[in-house]
């Protein structure tokens, strides 16, 4: 069934999508109106989807004092997944409308609980609010929707504490894709976050298809040390 589910659900939602707006790519950048909504529920449903983004939580090792927050929340998958995990509170942006009330029906209850904070707001124009500092970040399949990502990762650098972690996560949905294409992301993204100044990148791989991946990394913190639960850099 999941196979079929896997084999499906996108096929049927990109056909719909494209009866209500010829422009796919761009629903799966910024969902809105009726196709937007077939975007949403197509990340949903899509079990890859729900597995990229638990397995992504789980590397993080979340604790009741940590403050995370994710860019790109989608339909919340993730931002459940955090607050189930036990994260102390967790906030959220993302700049579709659409999804964003899908992800706080979601997480209706942690969100009166006062534990999950959500913010239609795109990663270019984070309110003071969001200024931190955070012990987490994560972003999973949003990295190359931003505009800017080395300005971008250069700011999340800034809104994490020292030692902070960041979390950066690909499955690559391109015709064709396999695991070159995504251990190219995997490299792309590894030379943006070095470059933005993170430092102890470990990088890991969930083996779906095409496989997953996720480069983390460190905010440089007191005397280089790394923090707590990272792998040395290289780890697969």
């Amino acid at each position: 069934m999941t196979a079929a589910a896997e084999y499906w659900i996108p096929r049927a939602a990109i056909a719909a999508v494209r009866v209500l707006d010829r422009d796919v790519i761009g629903q799966a950048h910024h969902p809105r109106g009726a196709a937007g909504r077939v975007t949403a529920w197509e990340m949903v449903h899509r079990p890859s989807n729900r597995q990229r983004s638990r397995w992504a939580v789980s590397l993080l090792d979340v604790d009741p004092a940590d403050r995370v927050l994710e860019i790109g929340f989608g339909p919340g998958v993730a931002i459940a997944e955090l607050a189930r995990a036990g994260a102390g509170h967790v906030y959220g942006v993302d700049h579709s409308e659409v999804m964003l009330r899908h992800a706080s029906k979601r997480n209706a209850a942690a969100i009166r609980a006062g534990r999950v904070t959500l913010v239609n707001v795109s990663v270019d124009h984070l309110p003071p609010a969001l200024d931190g500092p955070f012990d987490t970040i994560l972003a999973v399949n949003s990295l190359g929707f931003w505009s800017a990502p080395a300005e971008r990762l250069a700011e999340l650098r800034r809104r994490l504490v020292p030692g902070g972690r960041i979390a950066i996560a690909s499955q690559p949905r391109c015709p064709g894709a396999t695991a070159t294409t995504s251990r190219r992301a995997a490299g792309g993204i590894e030379n943006q976050l070095h470059d933005a100044g993170f430092t102890h990148l470990a990088t890991e791989t969930l083996p779906l298809n095409p496989p997953v991946v996720c480069v983390l990394a460190a905010s440089p913190g007191p005397s280089g040390s790394r923090p707590p639960g990272m792998r040395p850099a290289g780890t697969r």
